[in-house]
């Protein structure tokens, strides 16, 4: 097969403890599955789980231990912090049963979801999508995925976040509106999932600013950390 360009290369992310890496189709996140950050941002209740993606393209990929890079990005003057679990689906499936969801999970990873908070309201105000708030470049920093045989208990895992230093956010896996399981039964009756497809689970409350210069590290207990430097724009 030839093509008029050769093609972009495919988006993977490492694995801890093997050569191999996962190579990445889609990412899908979850909106507001915290109650916390769903009263921060001006809703309550135990809504119906609702998503966005990201293009695959749009990963930061941190190795273990080291330090990633992220330039602040264009356009906005209110760039936030979301730190999520990430789950890697490492058995696709269509119309996936909570109870028959840990089958089709492959391992687990510390995410960032980073929004352009101000083009993201702008876009809610005129009833427009979220993509140029939520799915620019550089928007899904990523730190190595763990097999879930060496995970622990990721459902109770507590999970924050630290910019320069200083907490910003931190809660518990087990706080999750939808778990694990119920969010991949849900998305796979919206999509049918493949091998490859991350889901960012959704992040708990005390999202805030962030500028060029500051450091962000998130944790997920079980998951090691993810360290991101915010450079200045492009």
């Amino acid at each position: 097969m030839s093509f008029v360009f050769a093609p972009s290369e495919i988006p993977s992310v490492p694995v801890l403890g093997q050569p191999e890496r996962f190579p990445v189709h889609r990412i899908y996140c979850v909106g507001r599955n915290y109650e916390e950050h769903a009263k921060e941002m001006g809703f309550t209740g135990r809504e119906p789980p609702f998503f966005f993606l990201k293009p695959s393209d749009s990963l930061v990929v941190v190795n273990a231990g080291e330090t990633g890079h992220m330039p602040y990005p264009s356009i906005t003057q209110n760039l936030h912090h979301e730190i999520e679990l990430v789950v890697a689906i490492g058995i696709g499936g269509k119309n996936i049963k909570a109870a028959d969801a840990e089958k089709h999970i492959y391992g687990y990873a510390v995410g960032l979801d980073m929004t352009r908070r101000d083009l993201q309201n702008d876009m809610k105000k005129l009833g427009r999508p979220w993509c140029i708030g939520k799915a620019f470049d550089h928007s899904a920093p990523i730190g190595p995925i763990t097999p879930k045989a060496k995970a622990g208990d990721i459902n109770n895992a507590p999970l924050d976040l630290l910019v320069n230093g200083q907490v910003r956010q931190t809660s518990s896996v087990a706080k999750l509106i939808w778990n694990v399981a119920e969010t991949i039964e849900h998305l796979s009756a919206a999509w049918e999932l493949q091998p490859g497809d991350l889901i960012y689970t959704g992040t708990p409350e005390g999202v805030a600013a962030v500028v060029a210069g500051d450091t962000l590290v998130g944790q997920v207990a079980g998951l090691g950390s993810l360290t991101v430097k915010i450079d200045p724009a492009k």
